[in-house]
């Protein structure tokens, strides 16, 4: 599924989902799934996961998605609801609608204003953490494309 399909694309491409152009796998909003998920490839979540992943590609969890258990992946990009830590081996971003009970860590971090976390922040290398009012207009995807 290409990924300008589900979002409008942009051309600066600053933001961690506009350089991925496709997302391999997805759970949809009415799916529940238990276990451990590793892999290369590129996973958009708007569904319920109950379980730990280390991708090497990038993790999107939409509004309506919920993890349950400790998530690393070389990109993550965060606007629904995690209990667990969260590991970006290169970028974390946190949308407006993020709710995470757990710790962050990442070389750069994003966070966008209304996104709520609960726990520390860890930073391997001297960067900043971001924070940002997203400005971005999201289309809904439709979960039957």
């Amino acid at each position: 599924m290409k990924l300008d399909s589900l979002f409008q694309f942009r051309k600066k491409r600053r933001r961690t989902l506009d350089r991925v152009p496709v997302f391999s796998t997805i759970i949809g909003a009415g799916s529940t799934c238990s276990g451990n998920f590793a892999g290369k490839d590129n996973y958009a979540v708007y569904g319920r996961v109950e379980g730990e992943c280390d991708l090497a590609g990038t993790l999107m969890l939409g509004e309506t998605g919920h993890w349950v258990g400790e998530i690393v992946a070389t990109n993550v990009v965060i606007a629904g609801k995690v209990e667990g830590d969260v590991t970006a081996r290169e970028k974390l971003e946190l949308a407006p609608t993020a709710n995470i009970r757990g710790n962050l860590k990442s070389s750069v971090i994003a966070i966008a204003e209304g996104a709520v976390y609960h726990g520390q922040i860890r930073m391997e290398q001297a960067t900043r953490v971001t924070r940002f009012v997203e400005r971005r207009g999201m289309e809904k995807p439709d979960p039957r494309d």
